[in-house]
């Protein structure tokens, strides 16, 4: 069965530091670009952070820039998003979701909307900042 997995969320005071894990079971991650994205309370899903399958290239929203960082290790089958200097309207539920390249078109930085990573998704883990 394909799936990805998320954990590492929790609760972290303001300034702290989380770092979530995206594992993918039953098929190869190498072969897909991955999304983390999330989800704050009265707010719409938006894109963190995207990293392409080709060239590990990378992508950040421009309020996690400078404080998020996206990795991916195709040894493991895991893509990790380092997060740093946590503020509280960081609080959301964070998923990861899968994509693949070929169907993007032309691209120079990977794009980071939902509609690019549909391949899968996992069910996501709460990241609460507060003090």
């Amino acid at each position: 069965q394909m799936q990805l997995v998320e954990s590492g969320g929790g609760l972290v005071q303001p300034g702290g530091s989380l770092r979530l894990t995206c594992v993918a079971s039953g098929f190869s991650l190498d072969d897909f670009a991955v999304g983390w994205f999330r989800q704050g309370p009265g707010k719409e899903r938006e894109g963190v952070s995207c990293i392409s399958s080709s060239d590990h290239s990378t992508t950040y929203a421009d309020s996690v820039k400078g404080r998020f960082t996206i990795s991916r290790d195709n040894v493991k089958n895991t893509v990790h998003l380092q997060m740093n200097n946590l503020r509280p309207e960081d609080t959301a539920v964070y998923y990861c979701a899968a994509g693949r390249e070929a169907n993007w078109g032309k691209w120079t930085v990977p794009p980071c909307e939902e509609n690019k990573y549909l391949r899968l998704r996992g069910q996501g883990t709460l990241v609460t900042v507060s003090s």
